[in-house]
């Protein structure tokens, strides 16, 4: 046996142990697929800060933590009869070598621009095998809001529904922003909040025009907010300052300073 599949086997006994009736862990024996499903999304998104943050250490880390997710999942199906941790091993394993027919099987010659092609078609088979109808059908609800909507994008391209380039997108947030003014001056604020929707969704498509992800450039400016906000409060520490009361000019210096400062980094 090898020293991964050693590991996993050792997981997996760890995690029977912490569901065993009698001697497991109280908080373990009581979840449920429900009451996990929050940690699951809050793991994998601590896998993708990780990422972000260019932290090998932390990123194995993260990585063990989405894994034991995975495992317990497994596990509370076992013990319900549904599946195990096999089962979903080789249902993942099957439906890569279904969805890599340029790796394993003929031909093998398949041009990079059209894999994305054979992938999405495969991938459509598969949902409509599944009982799955309609072009937007089973694109999951709990999806991060910018990735659903650049998903459904993707979706509705499929069909031939789309702008015709990331200029028309272009125009079409300059329509939105319009809208969100006309609102306004009504003064209905779920007026305001629709249009304010119709431009965040219009924005993620014109991300994928652009072939950028809306969900990635919003996380890395955040990213780049906080950092500069503690240059910004470290400065300011340093100067003896309280950042309550700072002026508007006092502000855009720090702000101008830790832009240029991270900058050089």
């Amino acid at each position: 046996m090898s020293e991964s599949a050693a590991a996993l086997e050792a997981l997996l006994t760890l995690m029977q142990r912490l569901r065993d009736p009698q001697s497991g862990c109280p908080w373990d024996r009581q979840q449920t697929h429900a009451s996990l499903a929050p940690f699951t999304i809050e793991e994998a998104f601590e896998v993708v800060d990780a990422i972000g943050r260019d932290d090998a250490e932390r990123l194995r880390d993260e990585l063990g933590d989405l894994l034991f997710q995975i495992v317990f999942h497994a596990r509370l199906a076992e013990e319900q009869g549904r599946f195990d941790f096999a089962a979903v091993t080789r249902g993942i394993a099957d439906k890569l070598v279904r969805r890599h027919p340029h790796v394993f099987a003929d031909p093998k010659s398949v041009a990079l621009a059209d894999l994305h092609v054979s992938w999405e078609a495969q991938k459509a088979r598969e949902r409509a095998s599944g009982g799955a109808r309609g072009t937007l059908a089973d694109v999951p609800l709990a999806l991060p809001a910018l990735v659903r909507a650049a998903k459904l994008g993707r979706r509705a391209r499929r069909v031939g529904f789309d702008w015709e380039s990331a200029a028309g997108v272009r125009a079409k947030v300059a329509e939105e922003l319009a809208e969100i003014d006309d609102a306004l001056a009504s003064g209905q604020p779920a007026a305001v909040a629709e249009e304010l929707g119709d431009l965040l969704f219009t924005i993620a498509n014109w991300a994928r025009h652009l072939e950028l992800d809306a969900e990635d450039a919003l996380r890395a400016a955040s990213l780049r907010f906080e950092q500069r906000f503690e240059h910004m409060e470290q400065a300011a520490a340093t100067r003896g300052r309280s950042l309550e009361g700072l002026s508007g000019a006092q502000w855009e210096a720090l702000w101008s300073a830790a832009k240029a400062e991270l900058a050089r980094r």
